[in-house]
């Protein structure tokens, strides 16, 4: 990656045409050929760019162009869109290699959610033990399938946020699972780090019952919310 800070300006042609006026800027050239520019707001957005596939060129200044020192024309290969970079004056120029970078890693995704749920299930209730999870039914797996004291069965879906899509998904389970005798009687828990209020209504109107996961208290962390007691 290439990082150049200048005092440049920038036109964009092509599907639409846009001036950036000379300013001191960061432009980002990155191994994948694409090119961004910065400014020292926005928070992450640039202030335009060239996406790949592109090719960076450069090219020499015109006549006209006075004071430009170096000139860029980075090309779209599919578009023929073209972003031109005067530059004026440099003020920084490296260049440095990332190498591949992993990607990145999600925490609080359902799969972390259920699996700490699987541990903890007294969450859901007392005297709950886990029977299995992602339970095998023929419209898919359930996320939880627990036994209750009693002998009965509790169904839980787990979402990071939960709607009414969720809510219908556990309805379609709780009517297939309380078909078996071995399972029934069969109740639902939909449980979520937030559950929209139509979720709520629609989850009580079927006799689900809705809990509300801290995710960040099953890890043992404290989330530094406030909690009444």
């Amino acid at each position: 990656m290439r990082l150049v800070i200048a005092r440049c300006s920038v036109d964009y042609t092509g599907r639409l045409n846009a001036h950036l006026p000379e300013a001191t800027r960061l432009l980002l050239h990155k191994g994948d050929g694409s090119l961004l520019v910065h400014s020292d707001g926005g928070s992450y957005k640039p202030l335009n760019w060239m996406s790949p596939p592109c090719t960076l060129t450069v090219v020499e200044p015109d006549q006209s162009e006075g004071d430009v020192v170096e000139k860029w024309r980075v090309t779209h290969a599919k578009t023929g869109d073209a972003l031109t970079v005067r530059i004026y004056e440099v003020l920084h120029d490296s260049a440095h290699e990332l190498g591949v970078d992993p990607g990145l890693v999600k925490d609080g995704v359902e799969s972390d959610l259920q699996r700490l749920l699987a541990e903890q299930v007294s969450v859901i209730g007392d005297g709950l033990t886990l029977v299995r999870r992602e339970f095998p039914t023929a419209i898919g797996p359930v996320d939880l399938l627990l036994r209750n004291p009693s002998g009965g069965t509790v169904a839980v879906e787990v979402k990071r946020r939960g709607d009414i899509d969720g809510v219908e998904q556990l309805t379609r389970y709780l009517e297939l699972l309380g078909r078996d005798p071995h399972l029934a009687p069969v109740t639902g828990v939909f449980a979520a780090q937030e559950i929209k209020p139509q979720a709520k209504v629609l989850a009580a109107d079927r006799g689900i019952r809705c809990v509300t996961l801290d995710y960040d208290e099953m890890k043992g962390v404290d989330s530094g919310a406030p909690r009444l007691f």
